[in-house]
């Protein structure tokens, strides 16, 4: 194998391609990068057994071949060279070494067999639809924040993916939920998308992705089966397992009725709420809020540190109502909401309150309170 590639074109593939390889590995062909050089082309393949990442790149191949060498060590040789650094990649009749060779500088890398490389068998896939790249990340970043970290609630650890029937027209909605706070979003269902199943993405893949979105003018290829999901994009494509498991039924816990509603500023709210929120202790976190006519008051009382309150202008026209929440996951909500109000759905001190985002109903969150 011999090929000569720009740096900048090949560190831009090899960062995408290499985050999704584990720092510790007790399977050594796990923290190689696959290299692939081929007429015009070299192809960049990472996997961790559940995320394959691969990208495709322009280069000078003047001997194809394939093998395959440390891929953050690699990484961090290309970051440190030079920019605009001609790369010489060659691997000769010593299939345990490559050598890079740039400008003055060699080094000789161990390699491994690229046949002992693992891939991401993926079969047959039901569904293949399009979505824009900015309505993907829009999507993922509006849910990812509620993602369950508990390994125990598995079937919690990702994004549910799923098509649902709506009037005027369906609607392709993302849910996450932590048993704590739940975020909702949803965009028109694209065309491919109908009958798709619903799908659990794992929280890395859903980082990963989000990671590798560059062009928001994009289009992203999206297919899926009952146990994996692809997406196609710029020169990339990443597989994933899915999370074998049951999501639960989540609009159950979506308040129906809740009649009491406040609106109130986003920016002032979310200022408010971190700045008594300091006063709270690490382990609890809870802020209480007294909404009456036209006002809320916000107030957390430590009994190691002090107290706090602070006032602010509401529009509230309901009987009086007493709630706490964990102020984390308030702040949370609210930098997910871009409208200058944010409006919330009470029912009483101990039941779910929804938040949403006055101009833009894409998007839908429920936060359940806490005792204080």
């Amino acid at each position: 194998m011999k090929v000569t590639i720009e740096r900048s074109a090949f560190l831009k593939a090899l960062n995408h391609v290499q985050s999704v390889v584990e720092r510790r590995n007790t399977i050594p062909i796990l923290s190689n990068v696959l290299i692939q050089a081929r007429a015009g082309e070299i192809r960049l393949s990472a996997t961790d057994l559940d995320v394959e990442v691969i990208e495709t790149v322009p280069a000078d191949v003047a001997q194809g071949g394939a093998t395959t060498v440390p891929a953050h060590m690699m990484h961090d040789i290309v970051r440190k060279l030079p920019d605009g650094t001609q790369l010489q990649i060659e691997q000769g009749a010593d299939t345990g070494r490559v050598s890079i060779f740039a400008g003055r500088s060699r080094f000789a890398l161990q390699a491994l067999p690229a046949e002992e490389f693992p891939g991401l068998t993926a079969g047959e896939f039901s569904n293949n639809f399009a979505v824009q790249a900015s309505d993907l990340k829009t999507m993922i970043e509006r849910t990812r924040f509620a993602i369950s970290t508990e390994e125990t609630r598995y079937y919690l650890n990702g994004i549910y993916l799923h098509a649902v029937r709506a009037e005027p027209a369906d609607k392709l909605r993302a849910v996450a939920t932590d048993g704590h706070r739940l975020a909702q979003f949803e965009l028109a269902l694209p065309l491919g998308a109908a009958g798709m199943p619903g799908v659990i993405v794992p929280r890395k893949t859903v980082l990963e992705v989000h990671r590798l979105i560059e062009d928001r003018d994009a289009s992203i290829e999206i297919s899926l089966s009952q146990s994996k999901i692809r997406f196609g994009f710029d020169g990339i494509v990443l597989t994933s397992k899915l999370i074998d498991g049951t999501f639960p039924d989540y609009e159950r816990v979506i308040p129906k009725h809740n009649d009491k509603v406040m609106d109130v500023d986003t920016k002032l709210f979310a200022q408010a709420v971190d700045r008594v929120s300091t006063i709270s202790s690490e382990k609890g976190r809870a802020v209480k809020l007294h909404i009456g006519s036209g006002k809320v008051v916000l107030t957390v009382n430590n009994p190691d540190s002090g107290s706090a309150e602070e006032e602010l202008v509401a529009d509230y026209d309901a009987t009086d109502i007493d709630i706490g929440f964990n102020a984390r996951y308030l702040l949370d909500i609210a930098g997910q909401l871009e409208g200058d109000t944010a409006r919330f759905m009470l029912a009483d001190a101990g039941s779910p309150t929804v938040i949403r985002d006055v101009v833009d109903d894409s998007a839908l969150y429920v936060l359940m309170p806490m005792r204080v």
